[in-house]
């Protein structure tokens, strides 16, 4: 594992605190809240610590990555008048890396100008479970910078055979694969992969693979959940083939709109996500996992009390 210099400093988002106290914690190094004042015309003002060291991490998750990429910008060139030299973006959830080629004549490749936008402020970028596909390495998105894309696979498997034991893990579609067979390897429980047919942004339809369902306990592995359909659907048939129940983790729980409350719906018996993005049913934190960017080691991956 590629490791940067250990941190000086941490600065982080007031709504992302919990997170970032923990893995200060871990680091062993300050941390300092970034202070907001928002204006009616939606502007902020953002203050720092007058004096930075030279080795700075700024911690910020991209997800709603329009609202949020306009304070990062300002923090980085700020952090860099006040004294860093280095600085590093831990960004839990990397947003806007799905479209990663032109489907259509004229669509703008929206991951490699945000890679672009990153690497013009920032030495490194660590992130968790990001939506790469076509492009082999987040390097690869970050001209000229260097990049570290970890996963909270091993963790959730891990997760899930203390909860059920013996269970069957399954992907929802074969994006996921990556992830469910990882997760597997590091708990020694059988995986299996759903095929998706995509009929829109919130349609799908999803068939599950031929393997034995009556009386297993199933829980559905993914990077995000989203809109919740595609974990919804795939709940509804593992337990109309017989399952005796049906738990979801996810690294990153989005769960825009009514998902939850969908994927609940469809007989879910459990939720599990990592605290990458804070939400209720996060039952996993990642802030040893992030630590280990800066040591190049393994490190013990801490539980928070299940969501």
């Amino acid at each position: 594992m590629t490791a940067w210099p250990r941190p000086d400093v941490l600065l982080a988002w007031p709504d992302e605190a919990p997170l970032a106290r923990a893995l200060a914690q871990v680091l062993g190094c300050p941390m300092h809240e970034v202070e907001i004042h928002r204006f009616p015309d939606g502007e902020s003002r953002l203050r720092l610590p007058p004096h930075l060291p030279p080795q700075v991490v700024v911690l910020r998750g991209l997800q709603n990555a329009n609202a949020r990429l306009a304070e990062l910008l300002l923090v980085s060139g700020g952090a860099r008048e006040l004294g860093a030299e280095t600085l590093t973006l831990i960004a839990p959830y990397l947003g806007y890396m799905r479209q990663d080629v032109a489907f259509n004549p004229g669509e703008v490749v929206s991951q490699r100008h945000f890679g672009r936008v990153l690497a013009q402020s920032f030495e490194a970028v660590v992130t968790v479970d990001p939506h790469l596909h076509r492009v082999a390495t987040l390097a690869a998105v970050l001209p000229g910078r260097q990049g570290l894309a970890l996963s909270a696979a091993p963790l959730l498997g891990l997760w899930a055979a203390q909860q059920r034991p013996g269970a069957l893990l399954l992907a929802p579609d074969g994006e996921a694969e990556q992830w469910v067979r990882v997760a597997g390897e590091a708990a020694g429980l059988p995986w299996a992969v759903c095929t998706k047919e995509r009929q829109g942004d919130r349609e799908v339809r999803i068939a599950l693979p031929d393997v034995p369902w009556v009386g297993r306990d199933v829980v559905l592995v993914d990077d995000v959940a989203s809109t919740g359909r595609t974990l919804a659907q795939a709940a509804r048939l593992a337990l109309a083939a017989g399952a005796a129940s049906v738990s979801v983790a996810v690294t990153h729980a989005l769960f825009g709109g009514d998902a939850e409350a969908q994927v609940r719906a469809a007989g879910v018996q459990a939720i599990w996500s990592t605290d990458c993005i804070a939400h209720p049913t996060n039952a996993l934190s990642v802030a040893p996992l992030l630590a280990a960017a800066f040591s190049g080691e393994a490190r013990g991956l801490a539980p928070l009390s299940p969501g």
